[in-house]
Protein backbone atom coordinates (compact mmCIF):
# COMPACT_ATOMS: atom_id res chain seq x y z
CA UNK A 1 0.00 0.00 0.00
CA UNK A 2 1.70 3.42 -1.10
CA UNK A 3 2.01 5.53 1.61
CA UNK A 4 0.17 9.10 1.04
CA UNK A 5 2.22 12.45 0.82
CA UNK A 6 2.04 14.72 3.86
CA UNK A 7 3.52 18.09 4.43
CA UNK A 8 6.62 17.79 6.57
CA UNK A 9 8.05 21.32 7.14
CA UNK A 10 12.11 20.48 7.25
CA UNK A 11 12.52 23.95 8.52
CA UNK A 12 10.83 22.93 11.95
CA UNK A 13 12.84 20.22 13.76
CA UNK A 14 10.95 19.13 16.46
CA UNK A 15 13.39 16.92 17.88
CA UNK A 16 16.66 16.99 17.62
CA UNK A 17 19.27 14.65 19.02
CA UNK A 18 22.51 16.03 19.35
CA UNK A 19 26.03 14.13 20.20
CA UNK A 20 23.91 11.61 22.06
CA UNK A 21 25.70 8.39 24.25
CA UNK A 22 24.28 5.99 26.68
CA UNK A 23 25.85 3.12 28.23
CA UNK A 24 24.42 0.88 30.69
CA UNK A 25 27.79 -0.54 32.21
CA UNK A 26 30.04 -2.21 29.69
CA UNK A 27 27.10 -2.36 26.94
CA UNK A 28 27.50 0.85 24.56
CA UNK A 29 24.07 1.06 22.93
CA UNK A 30 24.18 4.58 21.55
CA UNK A 31 27.55 6.10 20.55
CA UNK A 32 27.44 9.94 19.67
CA UNK A 33 24.33 9.47 17.73
CA UNK A 34 22.41 12.32 16.04
CA UNK A 35 19.15 12.56 14.89
CA UNK A 36 16.59 15.05 13.67
CA UNK A 37 12.55 14.84 13.59
CA UNK A 38 10.48 17.42 11.24
CA UNK A 39 6.98 18.95 12.00
CA UNK A 40 4.40 16.21 10.71
CA UNK A 41 7.14 13.51 9.48
CA UNK A 42 6.74 9.83 10.33
CA UNK A 43 10.44 8.78 11.21
CA UNK A 44 10.68 5.27 11.25
CA UNK A 45 13.85 3.96 13.38
CA UNK A 46 15.28 0.55 12.01
CA UNK A 47 17.23 -2.15 14.18
CA UNK A 48 17.54 -5.79 15.25
CA UNK A 49 16.10 -6.55 18.98
CA UNK A 50 18.59 -4.92 21.57
CA UNK A 51 20.22 -2.50 19.39
CA UNK A 52 19.13 0.77 21.59
CA UNK A 53 16.05 1.50 19.67
CA UNK A 54 13.57 1.34 22.46
CA UNK A 55 16.68 3.12 24.74
CA UNK A 56 16.29 6.17 22.24
CA UNK A 57 12.57 7.12 22.74
CA UNK A 58 13.23 6.84 26.52
CA UNK A 59 15.79 8.94 26.36
CA UNK A 60 13.47 11.53 24.62
CA UNK A 61 10.77 11.24 26.54
CA UNK A 62 13.07 11.78 30.05
CA UNK A 63 12.29 8.45 30.94
CA UNK A 64 16.59 7.81 30.84
CA UNK A 65 19.28 10.29 30.72
CA UNK A 66 22.02 10.20 28.17
CA UNK A 67 25.72 9.47 29.39
CA UNK A 68 26.59 12.35 26.89
CA UNK A 69 25.16 15.17 24.57
CA UNK A 70 21.59 16.86 24.12
CA UNK A 71 18.09 15.91 23.32
CA UNK A 72 16.23 18.93 22.49
CA UNK A 73 12.45 18.51 22.07
CA UNK A 74 9.69 20.93 20.99
CA UNK A 75 12.22 23.97 21.97
CA UNK A 76 13.31 22.51 25.65
CA UNK A 77 16.31 20.22 26.38
CA UNK A 78 15.15 17.06 28.18
CA UNK A 79 18.16 15.98 30.02
CA UNK A 80 18.02 19.86 31.47
CA UNK A 81 14.07 19.68 32.66
CA UNK A 82 13.77 19.47 36.56
CA UNK A 83 10.70 16.82 37.14
CA UNK A 84 7.62 19.34 37.08
CA UNK A 85 8.79 20.73 34.02
CA UNK A 86 9.30 17.38 32.21
CA UNK A 87 5.20 16.32 32.98
CA UNK A 88 4.43 19.52 31.35
CA UNK A 89 6.41 18.58 28.33
CA UNK A 90 5.14 15.04 28.37
CA UNK A 91 1.66 16.14 27.88
CA UNK A 92 2.67 17.15 24.46
CA UNK A 93 3.89 13.78 23.95
CA UNK A 94 2.04 10.28 23.52
CA UNK A 95 3.71 7.27 24.15
CA UNK A 96 2.37 4.30 22.77
CA UNK A 97 3.21 1.44 24.31
CA UNK A 98 4.31 -2.04 23.21
CA UNK A 99 1.90 -3.76 25.53
CA UNK A 100 -0.42 -1.15 25.50
CA UNK A 101 -0.23 -0.34 28.91
CA UNK A 102 -3.84 -0.27 30.00
CA UNK A 103 -5.02 -1.06 33.29
CA UNK A 104 -6.70 -4.33 33.31
CA UNK A 105 -9.26 -3.27 35.92
CA UNK A 106 -10.31 -0.53 34.29
CA UNK A 107 -13.25 -0.32 31.49
CA UNK A 108 -12.20 1.45 27.97
CA UNK A 109 -13.93 4.18 29.30
CA UNK A 110 -12.42 4.44 32.24
CA UNK A 111 -8.61 3.76 30.45
CA UNK A 112 -9.22 6.62 28.16
CA UNK A 113 -10.96 8.89 31.09
CA UNK A 114 -7.88 8.14 32.86
CA UNK A 115 -5.27 10.92 31.64
CA UNK A 116 -8.10 13.23 31.43
CA UNK A 117 -9.44 13.26 34.82
CA UNK A 118 -5.51 13.31 35.79
CA UNK A 119 -4.52 16.45 33.50
CA UNK A 120 -7.08 18.65 32.89
CA UNK A 121 -8.85 19.23 35.97
CA UNK A 122 -11.42 21.91 34.70
CA UNK A 123 -13.30 19.70 32.40
CA UNK A 124 -16.92 18.98 32.35
CA UNK A 125 -18.32 15.56 32.34
CA UNK A 126 -19.97 16.70 29.22
CA UNK A 127 -16.36 17.48 27.51
CA UNK A 128 -14.89 13.88 29.23
CA UNK A 129 -17.70 11.93 27.48
CA UNK A 130 -16.88 13.87 24.14
CA UNK A 131 -12.85 13.40 24.16
CA UNK A 132 -13.79 9.96 24.68
CA UNK A 133 -16.31 9.39 21.96
CA UNK A 134 -14.05 11.16 19.58
CA UNK A 135 -10.77 9.17 19.89
CA UNK A 136 -12.59 5.84 19.73
CA UNK A 137 -14.08 6.79 16.53
CA UNK A 138 -11.07 7.66 15.55
CA UNK A 139 -9.24 4.27 15.88
CA UNK A 140 -12.42 2.84 14.57
CA UNK A 141 -13.70 1.34 18.33
CA UNK A 142 -16.64 3.55 19.57
CA UNK A 143 -18.49 -0.03 20.33
CA UNK A 144 -15.96 -1.01 22.55
CA UNK A 145 -16.55 2.19 25.40
CA UNK A 146 -17.63 -0.32 28.11
CA UNK A 147 -15.65 -3.30 27.34
CA UNK A 148 -12.84 -4.60 29.73
CA UNK A 149 -9.19 -4.86 28.32
CA UNK A 150 -9.63 -8.19 28.35
CA UNK A 151 -12.36 -8.80 26.14
CA UNK A 152 -10.79 -6.71 23.85
CA UNK A 153 -8.10 -8.99 20.74
CA UNK A 154 -4.26 -7.61 20.62
CA UNK A 155 -4.89 -5.11 17.66
CA UNK A 156 -8.35 -3.92 19.55
CA UNK A 157 -5.79 -3.26 22.63
CA UNK A 158 -3.15 -1.84 20.58
CA UNK A 159 -5.64 0.84 19.03
CA UNK A 160 -6.81 1.77 22.46
CA UNK A 161 -3.39 2.47 23.81
CA UNK A 162 -2.79 4.56 20.77
CA UNK A 163 -6.37 6.18 21.70
CA UNK A 164 -5.27 6.96 25.07
CA UNK A 165 -2.33 8.58 23.51
CA UNK A 166 -3.99 10.93 21.41
CA UNK A 167 -7.02 11.92 24.25
CA UNK A 168 -4.35 14.48 25.34
CA UNK A 169 -3.55 15.76 21.69
CA UNK A 170 -0.04 15.31 21.54
CA UNK A 171 2.23 17.22 19.08
CA UNK A 172 4.58 14.49 18.62
CA UNK A 173 4.04 10.28 19.20
CA UNK A 174 6.05 7.78 19.87
CA UNK A 175 5.70 4.14 18.60
CA UNK A 176 7.42 1.33 20.41
CA UNK A 177 7.29 -1.50 18.20
CA UNK A 178 3.76 -1.15 17.34
CA UNK A 179 3.30 -4.43 15.31
CA UNK A 180 4.99 -6.84 17.60
CA UNK A 181 2.71 -9.71 18.50
CA UNK A 182 0.52 -9.28 16.04
CA UNK A 183 -1.07 -10.96 12.89
CA UNK A 184 0.08 -9.60 9.35
CA UNK A 185 -3.54 -8.65 8.61
CA UNK A 186 -4.28 -6.80 12.24
CA UNK A 187 -0.42 -5.42 11.41
CA UNK A 188 -1.74 -3.77 8.73
CA UNK A 189 -4.74 -2.37 10.40
CA UNK A 190 -2.41 -0.86 12.93
CA UNK A 191 -0.04 0.68 10.41
CA UNK A 192 -2.95 2.20 8.49
CA UNK A 193 -4.25 3.64 11.99
CA UNK A 194 -0.69 5.03 12.63
CA UNK A 195 -0.84 7.36 9.13
CA UNK A 196 -4.38 8.03 10.10
CA UNK A 197 -3.26 9.89 13.08
CA UNK A 198 -0.30 11.68 11.42
CA UNK A 199 -2.96 13.03 9.20
CA UNK A 200 -5.57 13.34 10.84
CA UNK A 201 -4.07 14.68 14.48
CA UNK A 202 -1.13 16.45 12.44
CA UNK A 203 1.50 14.41 14.17
CA UNK A 204 5.16 14.40 13.67
CA UNK A 205 6.25 10.52 15.04
CA UNK A 206 9.11 8.43 15.63
CA UNK A 207 8.53 4.54 14.94
CA UNK A 208 10.68 2.03 16.04
CA UNK A 209 10.47 -1.21 14.83
CA UNK A 210 12.09 -4.32 13.25
CA UNK A 211 8.97 -4.97 11.28
CA UNK A 212 10.12 -3.91 7.76
CA UNK A 213 6.31 -4.04 6.27
CA UNK A 214 5.46 -1.69 9.19
CA UNK A 215 8.43 0.77 7.96
CA UNK A 216 7.77 0.24 4.50
CA UNK A 217 3.96 1.43 5.18
CA UNK A 218 4.39 4.30 7.61
CA UNK A 219 7.85 5.75 7.10
CA UNK A 220 8.10 9.16 5.56
CA UNK A 221 11.84 8.69 6.45
CA UNK A 222 13.65 5.84 8.25
CA UNK A 223 17.05 5.56 9.71
CA UNK A 224 18.77 2.27 10.58
CA UNK A 225 20.75 1.77 14.11
CA UNK A 226 24.40 -0.31 13.46
CA UNK A 227 26.29 -0.70 16.32
CA UNK A 228 25.32 2.16 18.32
CA UNK A 229 25.05 4.51 14.95
CA UNK A 230 22.55 5.65 12.55
CA UNK A 231 24.87 4.39 9.62
CA UNK A 232 21.72 4.57 7.08
CA UNK A 233 19.09 6.68 6.27
CA UNK A 234 16.98 8.03 3.60
CA UNK A 235 13.87 6.03 2.03
CA UNK A 236 13.44 2.55 2.32
CA UNK A 237 15.19 1.75 -1.33
CA UNK A 238 18.07 3.92 -0.39
CA UNK A 239 18.44 2.37 3.16
CA UNK A 240 18.47 -1.25 1.42
CA UNK A 241 20.10 -0.60 -1.62
CA UNK A 242 23.87 -2.02 -0.22
CA UNK A 243 25.65 -4.82 0.13
CA UNK A 244 26.47 -4.27 3.62
CA UNK A 245 26.19 -7.89 4.97
CA UNK A 246 24.78 -5.77 8.79
CA UNK A 247 21.70 -4.70 6.59
CA UNK A 248 20.97 -7.64 3.63
CA UNK A 249 20.08 -10.22 6.47
CA UNK A 250 18.11 -7.93 8.05
CA UNK A 251 16.07 -7.41 4.91
CA UNK A 252 16.42 -11.09 4.12
CA UNK A 253 14.54 -12.59 7.32
CA UNK A 254 11.80 -10.28 6.15
CA UNK A 255 10.53 -10.64 3.35
CA UNK A 256 12.24 -13.80 2.25
CA UNK A 257 12.22 -16.46 5.15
Amino acid sequence: MEKKKVNINHDDVVIHVDNVSKSFGDLHVLRNVDLQLFNGENLVVLGRSGTGKSVLIKLISGLLKPDKGDIQVLGDIVNHLDERELRVLRQRIGFSFQNSALYDSMTVRENLEFPLVRNKRNLTRAEIDSEVEEVLESVGLSQAINQMPSELSGGQRKRIGIARTLILRPDIMLYDEPTAGLDPLTCLDINSLINQVQEQYQTSSIIITHDLSCAKMVGDRMVMLLDGKFERQGTFEEIFDTDDERVKPFYDYNFIV
